[in-house]
């Protein structure tokens, strides 16, 4: 049996040092602030790029070429290695779909390598999530092929609770209108958000109030986690640190979950976000 590495793509939101200290290979998207581009994790800071954002850039990102994915794939079939990619979610990005022709063109080429690229239908630390359970499979010893069937079988199971501090991030990206935008930012509404079975954004409730909001993203995973035996729980956020350790503390009281992974949220993701971003994501029975 040949040996398997696991891939993913920046979107994962996963610190820098915690993705190489497990030897993961990743696919970086970009974006462009201000005339310049990055990849993704690199560049500017999160506090100078979101700074940048509250006083009035507006970044653009690009998703993952054919050429990019080939790359580095080929790179790895050359040592002789088969991949399980980990893609960010078709539904917000044709990230997935550039490594889908580059894992197609190579299969054709390389007949004997396997490259399974799993649409994970999730962003964020949710794929950041779905990545860290394929990782610890893989340390159990588990198979190619009972991976690829977990993952396909479990990616509808993570879960994302998401609230945003200013609306208009959500108008530019097409999600809202400019008229909800304009009138939900003046009377302090915060929409809860999370990523539908089809891998997109969708608004599906609001608070007034920004702690009430957060208090709301914790408050939702009592149902979804009816089951789930959650050895941790991803929150990421948009500049705002103490919210996140918050809401950190509010899982731990709640459901006494003391493993719990904090980070920034990733410049292409926080483009689409804005500062003030804040979510939780767990395994659980439904989204």
């Amino acid at each position: 049996m040949r040996d398997f590495v696991i891939t993913t793509d920046s979107t994962v939101d996963l610190p820098k040092e915690w993705l190489e200290e497990h030897r993961v290979p990743t696919l970086r998207l970009a974006y462009t602030i201000d005339g310049e581009t990055y990849p993704d994790m690199e560049g500017l800071s999160k506090k100078d790029f979101f700074d940048r954002i509250r006083n009035g850039s507006l970044p653009t990102t690009s998703q993952v070429t054919p050429g990019q994915a080939r790359e580095l794939f080929e790179s790895i079939i050359k040592e002789g290695k088969d991949i399980i990619h980990i893609g960010f979610s078709s539904g917000l990005s044709g990230s997935c779909g550039s490594e889908q022709i580059a894992a197609q063109q190579l299969s054709e080429e390389y007949p004997d390598a396997r490259i399974i690229v799993i649409d994970s239908l999730c962003a964020c630390l949710g794929e950041g999530l779905l990545l860290y359970y394929v990782l610890k499979l893989q340390k159990e010893g588990k198979s190619y092929d009972e991976i690829v069937t977990w993952a396909e079988k479990n990616k509808l199971h993570v879960c994302h609770n998401v609230t945003v501090d200013d609306l208009n991030h959500l108008h530019r990206g097409g999600r809202i209108s400019k008229a909800t935008a304009i009138l939900g930012t003046m009377v302090k509404i915060k929409p809860m958000i999370h990523v539908d079975n089809e891998g997109k954004l969708s608004v599906i409730g609001k608070e007034r109030g920004r702690k009430k909001s957060l208090n709301r993203i914790v408050d939702v995973m009592e149902e979804q986690m009816k089951g789930w035996d959650n050895e941790i729980v991803m929150i990421t956020h948009g500049d705002c640190e103490e919210d996140a350790q918050y809401v950190a503390g509010l899982i731990r009281e709640k459901y006494g979950i003391d493993n719990i992974l904090i980070n920034d949220i990733g410049t292409v993701i926080g483009t689409h976000t804005g500062p003030g971003v804040i979510a939780t994501f767990c395994m659980g029975n439904h989204r």
